[in-house]
């Protein structure tokens, strides 16, 4: 009887739903569909966002972030959070440490992990809100309306997509108000 029962045990662990994320890269990043395979010029990249009506995100990840794997398995995989970012965003990943070039706004061309350090990034996943429309001169990390590094929970997630879309960081109601007031207010 005891073996049964084991063998049972077994077979409904085997059978129950594992949390899976969209399949890894060559290069031990995330890609779920929604990703964006530019050039990774970032003035082109804001345009064509521009021209499809989308607001333009880089998401910056790195080979074996367990941050990452949280957020791509929990967070971005949530049917209402998924939605928000197909229909809304045009999103390009970035590898904190990876050699793919990258042209700036200002058109300086450096690998992945140089432009990171030139816009400061130094923690995966961040993600960094593009303005609707590339600006003549600076950097993307000076030009980027609202700059997020860490892993947040759903709320936290759907809340910032949202203010972003809703051009929050113009108004004077800072992002932690929105968030909890938000949270609070059960909106999301």
């Amino acid at each position: 009887m005891r073996l049964t029962t084991l063998l049972a045990a077994g077979f409904l662990a085997l059978a129950a739903p594992v949390l899976a994320g969209p399949p890894l890269g060559d290069d031990g990043l995330h890609k779920p569909d929604w990703l964006r395979d530019t050039f990774k010029d970032m003035s082109e990249d804001i345009a064509e966002a521009n021209a499809e009506g989308k607001r333009m995100l880089v998401i910056w990840e790195q080979r074996g972030c367990i941050y990452c794997t949280k957020m791509h398995e929990e967070v971005f995989s949530d049917p209402g959070i998924e939605a928000l970012i197909r229909e809304n965003y045009f999103v390009v990943q970035m590898n904190l440490f990876g050699d793919v070039q990258v042209t700036d706004l200002d058109g300086t061309t450096r690998a992945e992990k140089d432009m990171a350090s030139r816009w400061g990034i130094v923690f995966t996943p961040t993600l960094m809100f593009m303005p609707e429309k590339a600006p003549e001169s600076g950097t993307a990390g000076q030009a980027a309306v609202a700059t997020m590094p860490g892993a947040f929970g759903k709320g936290t997630t759907r809340a910032l997509l949202q203010w972003v879309l809703e051009k929050g960081y113009e108004g004077d109601e800072h992002f932690q108000k929105y968030v909890a007031r938000v949270l609070a207010e059960g909106e999301n």
